[in-house]
């Protein structure tokens, strides 16, 4: 799930449970709509920043996040920096971290833990995926539609 700022779900898609969530980075980033303030004009495909933990860390994800022009906070992993520093010069440059920002990464988790106030989403009743993201969505929907309203930048 790739959420917004304030923890709301912007695009989410259902992995078998054995799956890697790292790989479907890139499909999620190629769902994202973004609508423009007022509803007016197209929507934005691009995100302004992504947070992510470690897991998201690979050389493909950064790869495709620089592609796009997507400025991201996303720690690198002891073993990459171990892997870097084996290297010496030839292991080239640590990505940029910015410690403040990872902070509000936490905002994903607690997106998570609204969506399993549901009782159907957490359990998962349903056995076909399709109801199950419809599920998802609708209790996602139900999220958007209790949340206090943003507030105007003075």
């Amino acid at each position: 799930m790739l959420g917004e700022g304030r923890g709301r779900s912007l695009v989410r898609r259902v992995t078998p449970g054995q799956s890697a969530d790292t790989k479907e980075l890139v499909a999620l980033l190629d769902a994202v709509k973004v609508p423009r303030p007022g509803g007016k004009g197209r929507h934005r495909k691009r995100l302004a920043h992504l947070t992510a933990d470690k897991a998201y860390g690979s050389k493909a994800n950064r790869r495709s996040l620089r592609a796009r022009g997507i400025p991201h906070t996303i720690p690198e992993r002891s073993d990459v920096q171990a892997s870097r520093a084996r290297k010496g010069s030839r292991g080239g440059r640590p990505p940029t971290f910015n410690a403040v920002r990872y902070r509000d990464r936490n905002q994903i988790e607690r997106a998570f833990n609204r969506l399993k106030q549901f009782r159907a989403v957490a359990t998962r009743y349903d056995k076909l995926k399709s109801r199950y993201e419809a599920t998802i969505g609708i209790a996602s929907i139900i999220i958007w539609l209790r949340a206090k309203p943003d507030r105007k930048k003075p």
